[in-house]
């Protein structure tokens, strides 16, 4: 069990990277380990916005079909961690693929409002590393999932989105511990 980390406060530790990388994995690893988190995964946010708006505005606002794209998806990601770090006082956790490096500075920028302490961790692995996981997981060969790789690797690798953690050769414990040490 990791103790307070940072002398009693809470957190938001942002893990990113690719479907199939491996974020929900660690992130259900440092939540195992470490007390009072509390895991929140933006993709409820877009499923329930998803659900929610009428077509004509999802044609707009995400013509691709991304609910990323939705103004409101940013808005409640940032709003939805308000209201948990607010409400419970915990870490949070949040394992989220995003790749576009305007709505990731913008959801940084108000994660950065809600808690001083915001931590960014972009998990990255090889394109068949990335597409074996998928499969392993029980994707379909060329779905969404497979179609979001190369564009992912190439924005992790043409914009900033450190803290970089390179998967490839590493177990999850050894994943953790590099969180850990980042996060002291």
């Amino acid at each position: 069990m990791i103790k307070d980390t940072n002398k009693g406060d809470s957190m938001i530790i942002l893990i990113n990277g690719a479907f199939g990388v491996g974020k929900t994995s660690v992130s259900e690893k440092l939540h195992t380990n470490l007390e009072e988190s509390i895991i929140f995964d933006p993709e409820e946010v877009g499923f329930m916005l998803r659900n929610i708006l009428p077509n004509n505005i999802k044609k707009i606002e995400a013509p691709s079909g991304d609910f990323q794209d939705f103004i409101l998806w940013r808005k409640l990601v940032v709003e939805t961690a308000k209201g948990l770090h607010n409400q419970y006082g915990k870490t949070l956790i949040v394992p989220m693929t995003i790749r576009n490096f305007e709505y990731f500075t913008e959801i940084m920028e108000g994660l950065h409002i809600v808690d001083k302490e915001v931590y960014h961790f972009c998990l990255t692995a090889t394109k068949a590393t990335i597409h074996n996981r998928l499969l392993e997981r029980g994707e379909v060969e060329g779905n969404w999932c497979f179609q979001q790789t190369d564009k992912c690797l190439a924005a992790y690798e043409n914009n900033d989105f450190s803290h970089y953690i390179n998967t490839e050769d590493k177990n999850l414990t050894d994943i953790i511990k590099e969180i850990v040490e980042k996060l002291n």
